[in-house]
């Protein structure tokens, strides 16, 4: 057990951890996992069994878990950089840093599988081939209309993008001296305005998940809502439910991506104020153990379900068997898919990304 906690908790330097928010990550990141698990078990469970129904559910709630990450890094990027000034040269390279060396070794491991199993490679022939791994490394995929390689790594452009504009627009704004009420109210005109351009032309609507984060953090800052009702959990099972409601009804998602905006934030707002049920579930140690090394866990679980499938199709070709596999197989996979990432979290995350900050 102490080498548990001594591999999974990471340092903070001089900062005060939320405790809540690490065990939301990990459960964020379960909730991937769900999406990619319930894609590849599908040829073996039964079309017309109330677990296939359950699987569509999965696919559709587990979607919502990028969202949760997007509303977590709003909140803790803005509040890095309004609390105090930063060069932008050294936090660029700590960005660069806390991104770079995972995805390096990922980026490498699937572009050397590419090359051994040239079927399942999605690199073009030639030049273009050059271009789309340039394209992807750059973390192109996602903001721009580029197949990422990496088929989690679209979520890295939105993130990028967030890394690269929210200290410019402080910068020249100069809102490091208004006070938190007049930066409440600036984000949620920028957020309405935003919203009524989705609504009127299609777009990037998932990135005004990190103006709900940030959002969240003003409005803690300004003390201005000093305890929430246990409203949290709700609000999170809400915006579950809606998700799968939405798709299943094929209503717009510009309506799921407000309700996720509000109910993300009331959720995330009760966790990182209020001392209740809410918060002790979410500050589980193994749960935030896996939100400390959920950005290993999201980039590597992929390629380690596609294995795990790929061999049990050998040992048990899929023929559409029913329920119980589904559920058997659940937690035997997930524990599997932990093994590459733990050591991706221990061998280059956590030494490389992780490192012990002393500013």
């Amino acid at each position: 057990m102490n080498w548990i906690k001594k591999t999974f908790e990471i340092s903070h330097a001089n900062h005060r951890p939320i405790l809540a928010m690490e065990g939301i990550r990990g459960f964020a990141v379960f909730l991937v996992f769900l999406v990619h698990y319930a894609t590849l078990v599908e040829p073996w469970v039964n079309e017309n069994s109330s677990t296939y129904l359950i699987l569509e559910y999965m696919r559709s709630a587990g979607d919502v878990g990028v969202d949760l990450f997007f509303v977590l890094s709003g909140y803790l990027i803005y509040g890095m950089l309004i609390r105090k000034h930063k060069s932008f040269t050294p936090y660029l390279i700590r960005r660069i840093q806390r991104i770079y060396p995972v995805f390096s070794v990922v980026f490498i491991i699937y572009l050397s599988l590419s090359v051994i199993f040239p079927a399942e490679s999605k690199i073009p022939d030639g030049w273009s081939g050059l271009i789309y791994l340039i394209q992807n490394f750059l973390l192109l995929p996602g903001l721009f209309d580029i197949n990422a390689m990496i088929t989690v790594a679209w979520s890295l452009s939105y993130e990028f993008f967030y890394y690269l504009l929210i200290p410019l627009l402080i910068a020249l704004s100069g809102m490091r001296s208004w006070t938190p009420l007049t930066r409440i109210s600036f984000f949620l005109s920028a957020s309405l305005l935003a919203f009524l351009y989705f609504y009127i032309y299609d777009g990037h609507i998932r990135l005004l998940m990190f103006v709900s984060g940030i959002l969240l953090f003003d409005v803690i800052e300004s003390k201005i809502i000093k305890k929430v009702p246990p409203i949290g959990i709700p609000a999170l099972l809400v915006a579950i439910a809606a998700a799968i409601l939405f798709k299943e009804f094929s209503i717009n998602g510009w309506w799921k991506y407000i309700l996720l905006y509000c109910l993300f934030f009331i959720f995330c707002l009760e966790c990182f104020i209020s001392p209740g049920v809410t918060t002790r579930l979410f500050s589980f140690s193994p749960m935030r153990w896996l939100g400390n090394m959920s950005y290993s866990y999201y980039l590597i679980h992929g390629l380690a379900l596609k294995f795990i499938f790929l061999v049990l199709g050998v040992i048990y070709p899929a023929h559409n068997s029913g329920d119980l596999l589904f559920w058997l197989l659940l937690p035997i996979v997930f524990f599997l898919t932990l093994i590459p990432s733990t050591l991706l979290f221990i061998y280059v995350e956590k030494p490389f990304s992780l490192v012990r900050r002393h500013n």
